[in-house]
């Protein structure tokens, strides 16, 4: 667990953040999916998480742009991800590692 806390760490002083913590305009690129939490969550194990957000097109790389958040507790959150539209829990979204544009 120390572990995962550090690893956040550093990524979030990259200049990375989970796709969760973003709102309406932001964008930028895919940097990693890793469901590093416990599955009680998201009902499916973590590597079931991982093989679902990879098939959606969360691939490193994959260009987004945060498009909507929904009315009730900003969830879910609407993307342009790549040439895709796609909804995706807040839950979800935490596992997501992205490397915003510059504004």
């Amino acid at each position: 667990m120390l572990a995962e806390a550090v690893d956040a760490e550093a990524l979030s002083t990259a200049g990375q953040t989970r796709l969760s913590k973003l709102k309406p305009g932001d964008r930028g690129v895919i940097v990693d999916v890793r469901a590093d939490h416990a599955t009680d969550h998201h009902g499916v194990d973590v590597h079931e998480l991982e093989r679902r957000l990879l098939e959606f097109g969360f691939v490193e790389g994959a260009r987004f742009e945060v498009l909507h958040e929904g009315m009730f507790g900003a969830d879910p959150i609407a993307l342009r991800l790549d040439d895709m539209r796609v909804a995706l829990r807040r839950r979800d979204a935490h596992d997501v590692w992205v490397q915003l544009e510059s504004k």
